[in-house]
């Protein structure tokens, strides 16, 4: 068995020094990702530095309407809070579908936004796998590749980002808050998240002992008219083949205003920009939808397994549009 420590620090100084100065270490908030992967030795930590005694598990108020999310608050209460569900029910709804309830009941939303790919590669220990072991090659490519990403990706890894909640974060310009050994500082939520390109073992452009605190979600009236839609292979816990977190404002038969973002497709939580600029000023209707739709998803790169994300994103796309409308 391999010695493991165990720390619950009081206060986040003595947190982010703890781990500041062990490169073997890591935080440990839910635990419901960080244990399974050392239990399976893909994470390898010699040092948990449990972060559950600090004071970041509130849901707060932001100037316009916005919400802080306290990074240690659990994905059920989030869910749940009926600020979060009448202001971004997007959000509310990826956090519902995006996991058990026992899982939500202890997950937190930093962990959430940090959790590691479900690519059978990664997680067996053995496989080649750029992300556990960089440069051993990608298995995937010409592996078993059928819920793996088609947007996004590199001849280094092709591993889907598994988080439903990050699709909705993305989708309205959320903001990652992070304290470290050289202060705080705040994270555009599509900046957190890093394209594998020849580094796919580099996630997040975290520094050594940085730690989430909050996320921010700006207060935006289309946020209150949003929706998250989730497909799968089964209805009960399973991670997405697409989904898609979408809003829309339509004046006179026009499309003036679209927030729309992919999971289930893309290496990272994927912002769809070309489909956004596609539609505004546009009819609202389902064939500007639909041309909105194969044009974000024109750049996919299929491989064996996985050619038919392309036409059911596409198809997943326009019907959740057309439904926000």
């Amino acid at each position: 068995m391999r010695p493991l420590s165990y720390a619950r620090p009081h206060d986040a100084a003595t947190a982010v020094a703890m781990v500041q100065r062990n490169p073997d270490a890591a935080f440990l908030a839910g635990g419901t990702t960080e244990v399974d992967l050392l239990r399976i030795g893909v994470h390898r930590h010699d040092l948990l530095v449990d972060i559950n005694e600090l004071p970041y598990r509130e849901v707060e108020e932001l100037p316009g309407g916005g919400l802080r999310l306290g990074a240690l608050s659990r994905m059920s209460d989030v869910a749940r809070d009926p600020r979060v569900m009448a202001r971004f029910p997007a959000v509310s709804q990826a956090l519902l579908l995006g996991a058990s309830e026992q899982l939500r009941n202890m997950a937190s939303i930093g962990g959430n936004l940090c959790q590691r790919v479900r690519c059978g590669y990664f997680r067996d220990g053995i496989s080649p796998c750029n992300k556990r072991d960089p440069g051993a090659g990608c298995a995937a490519v010409d592996g078993l590749n059928r819920g793996h990403a088609v947007l996004g990706t590199s001849p280094q890894c092709i591993a889907t980002h598994p988080s439903d909640l990050a699709v909705a974060l993305v989708a309205f310009d959320a903001v990652v808050h992070v304290i470290g050994p050289g202060g705080s500082r705040a994270i555009a939520v599509d900046d957190f998240y890093l394209l594998p390109g020849d580094a796919p073992q580099r996630e997040h452009p975290l520094g050594r002992g940085e730690l989430i605190v909050a996320v921010d979600l700006p207060g935006e009236v289309i946020a209150a008219r949003s929706t998250y839609v989730k497909v799968r292979d089964r209805q009960s816990y399973e991670f997405a083949l697409v989904s898609v977190a979408a809003a829309l404002t339509v004046s006179g038969g026009v499309v003036q205003d679209v927030r729309l973002a992919l999971g289930g497709v893309g290496t990272k939580p994927w912002r769809a920009r070309i489909a956004e600029a596609e539609l505004v000023g546009a009819p609202a209707t389902r064939e500007s939808y639909e041309r909105a739709a194969v044009a974000e998803m024109s750049g996919a790169e299929v491989r064996e397994h996985n050619a038919f994300k392309v036409p059911l994103a596409q198809r997943t796309i326009a019907r959740v549009l057309a439904a926000a409308a």
